[in-house]
């Protein structure tokens, strides 16, 4: 890819509408200074004091602060609570532009919420302690799946991609439940002019007709179920040839700082990450990849363009610490030119 090429690319970015579906969840940061802990008289334990509060889309909200960062107008079709913490996600995906009008609100069921409590030592270095999660963890009830569903059939033919976010791990608890998958599937084959592309932490191996974009332990659990160890980029290949030996679709399979390997129908194409220095942070890595992948495909990129653009996003994002970064059109242009 060019500059010229890059430009062309990034211009389309306005004109392009995605659909982000799946589980949309809350960032919640507490800054707490170490300084000022007291001693709790009843328990004698140490009583953290919080000094800041600040949070962000998580999860699925990660992909759509990325997208909307890069210039592409996003829809999010999710479920979440009629609480605290729905509120101020709701806030947070409309204050970045996001069509929040399919967000599914239910008085029965949590907003997913992952509260990251920063500890802000006494030489003013921050680090993350004991992250605290809020998930459902019963069964989707079935009126929301077919809420679910019907927003998919009516929403997909207004877009020019899908990315599906399958963030909880316990089966049929968060939005792509078994039902959601298998209507994602019919709806790629329906639409294929439709870019759709899943990422899932669990049950990548189970989305078809559909683009997947695991890591490399993902796509072990997939493949080689119970694996354990370290994944060498040979053992990563083999495992995305058996990815697109099953689903035919491309395999965008990220392997860390080595950047991306791509499956197609050509073969396996390795995509280098772009290299970066100093200190980085990878919460949120493979959303800000997701990003700019499915962005570039719904701009008429192929998939090996895809694949640079992605890692070009996640080269920004990653120096962005204690916070999940996104990268904007300008930032993508300028690292572009950092690589000549």
């Amino acid at each position: 890819m060019n500059q010229a090429r890059l430009d062309e690319l990034l211009g389309r970015f306005p004109q392009r509408h995605v659909l982000v579906v799946g589980d949309f969840f809350l960032d919640k940061y507490l800054v707490i200074d170490r300084q000022l802990s007291e001693v709790s008289l009843e328990t004698g334990l140490e009583a953290y004091q919080v000094v800041n509060v600040r949070h962000s889309p998580g999860a699925a909200g990660t992909v759509t602060s990325n997208l909307r960062a890069l210039g592409v107008q996003v829809t999010a079709l999710g479920v979440i609570g009629d609480d605290g913490q729905g509120y101020e996600l709701r806030q947070g995906l409309t204050t970045r532009g996001v069509n929040i009008e399919p967000l599914i609100v239910r008085t029965d069921l949590f907003t997913p919420t992952y509260t990251k409590p920063m500890l802000r030592e006494r030489d003013g270095r921050e680090h993350e302690i004991q992250r605290l999660d809020i998930k459902n963890r019963s069964p989707l009830p079935a009126e929301v799946e077919e809420l679910i569903i019907g927003y998919l059939r009516a929403l997909v033919p207004q877009v020019d991609g899908v990315i599906v976010a399958d963030q909880v791990q316990e089966r049929n608890c968060g939005v792509i439940t078994d039902r959601v998958r298998t209507e994602i599937g019919e709806l790629a084959l329906r639409y294929p002019g439709v870019v759709f592309a899943a990422d899932s932490r669990t049950r990548i191996g189970l989305f078809q007709h559909v683009i997947v974009k695991p890591n490399a332990r993902e796509a072990a659990m997939a493949v080689r179920p119970g694996w354990s160890g370290e994944i060498s980029l040979e053992l990563a290949r083999e495992m995305g040839d058996e990815l697109f030996r099953r689903n035919h679709k491309p395999v965008f399979l990220t392997v860390g700082d080595q950047g991306i390997l791509l499956f197609t129908e050509a073969g396996c194409e390795h995509i280098p990450a772009v290299p970066v220095s100093g200190e980085i942070d990878v919460v949120g890595a493979g959303d800000s990849v997701m990003a700019g992948i499915v962005a570039a495909l719904c701009s008429g990129a192929q998939p090996d363009e895809a694949a640079l653009m992605g890692n070009l996003v996640a080269s920004i994002t990653i120096q962005q610490i204690g916070t999940t970064g996104t990268a904007t059109p300008e930032q993508v242009r300028e690292r572009f030119r950092s690589l000549k």
